[in-house]
C-alpha cells in the first residue's frame, strides 16, 4: 500500500481516505480505475478548498496487504473513509460525498442536458474497442461531437460553468481512456475539428485534481488488456510511466 496526502491535516479540518486501485503493472502507483479517479478528483477539489485534509491510499489488488483483507473482505477499491466509517460501493461513495463531506454538495450540479450527452460516451467507446470497425468509431464520434456542440452552445470551460463539478470530475478520466486507449487498440483519434472538446481538455490538463490523480499510459493500455485477456509484454511493464496530456497546435485556448 502507497500514500499521498493533500491538504493539511490539523484539528479543525476533517481527514478523508479514499483507497484506490493499485497499477496492475507495478503494484504501487494510481491504476485506471475510473470510478476511483473521478472520486480522487472530486475528494481533491474539496481539499484545494481546506474543507478537508486528503488521504489516498493504493492497493495492489493482485496482493492486498493482510490488514486490507480483514477489513473489507474481497471489496475492491474505491472505499472512502470518513471519520472510521467505511463507505463500500461506488453510488453510496457519491451520496456520502455529495451529503455528509464539507463542502461536497457545491459539486453535485444538477443539469438534465450534460447528464444526457455525457452518459453514453463511455459505453460506444467499449463497443468501439469491442469491434474496431469504421461503423462503431462513427458513432462514438458522434457522442463526442455533441459533447463538443454543448461546450461551444455554453461557452463556459467546463460542462455547467467556469467552475468544476461532478460531471466533469466523471467525463474527464473517460476522455482519457478514450483518447490513450482509442489510438493504442483502435488507432482512433479525436478530431482537431472538436475544437471545443480539445479547449476543455486543455483546461483540465491544467489542474492539479486531474493530473495528481490520472494514470498513466501504460496502466490504462493495460486496463483494457487485461479486459481482453492479453497482457502487457516485459518491455511496455518496464517503461517509464508516459502521460499523455498534449493538446493539437492549432487548438488556441
Amino acid at each position: 500500500m502507497s500514500e499521498e496526502t493533500n491538504g493539511q491535516a490539523n484539528g479543525s479540518v476533517p481527514e478523508v481516505e479514499l483507497i484506490i486501485k493499485a497499477s496492475t503493472i507495478d503494484g504501487r502507483r494510481k491504476g485506471a480505475c475510473l470510478f476511483c479517479q473521478e472520486y480522487f478528483m472530486d475528494l481533491y477539489l474539496l481539499a484545494e478548498l481546506k474543507t478537508i485534509s486528503l488521504k489516498v491510499t493504493t492497493v495492489d489488488m493482485l496482493k492486498p496487504p493482510p490488514d486490507f483483507r480483514s477489513n473489507f473482505e474481497a471489496t475492491p477499491p474505491p472505499i472512502l473513509i470518513d471519520n472510521g466509517l467505511a463507505v463500500l460501493e461506488n453510488d453510496k461513495i457519491e451520496r456520502h460525498i455529495m451529503k455528509n463531506i464539507p463542502g461536497g454538495h457545491n459539486l453535485f450540479v444538477q443539469d438534465k442536458d450534460v447528464a444526457q450527452r455525457t452518459e453514453n460516451v463511455y459505453s460506444k467507446f467499449k463497443l468501439m474497442l469491442l469491434k474496431r470497425d469504421d461503423n462503431s468509431k462513427n458513432i462514438l464520434l458522434n457522442y463526442l461531437r455533441k459533447i463538443n456542440d454543448h461546450l461551444g452552445e455554453r461557452g463556459t470551460r467546463f460542462l455547467t460553468g467556469d467552475t468544476m463539478c461532478c460531471f466533469d470530475c466523471e467525463l474527464m478520466p473517460k476522455l482519457q481512456h478514450i483518447r490513450v486507449a482509442g489510438k493504442y487498440f483502435a488507432d482512433f483519434e479525436i478530431p482537431e475539428e472538436l475544437e471545443h472538446l480539445w479547449r476543455y481538455m486543455f483546461h483540465m490538463y491544467q489542474l492539479d485534481a486531474f493530473t495528481q490523480s490520472c494514470p498513466a499510459d501504460q496502466d490504462i493500455i493495460n486496463h483494457y488488456k487485461q479486459q481482453q485477456g492479453t497482457r502487457m509484454k516485459k518491455h511496455e511493464e518496464l517503461e517509464t510511466p508516459t502521460f499523455t496530456t498534449s493538446i493539437p497546435a492549432a487548438i488556441r485556448p
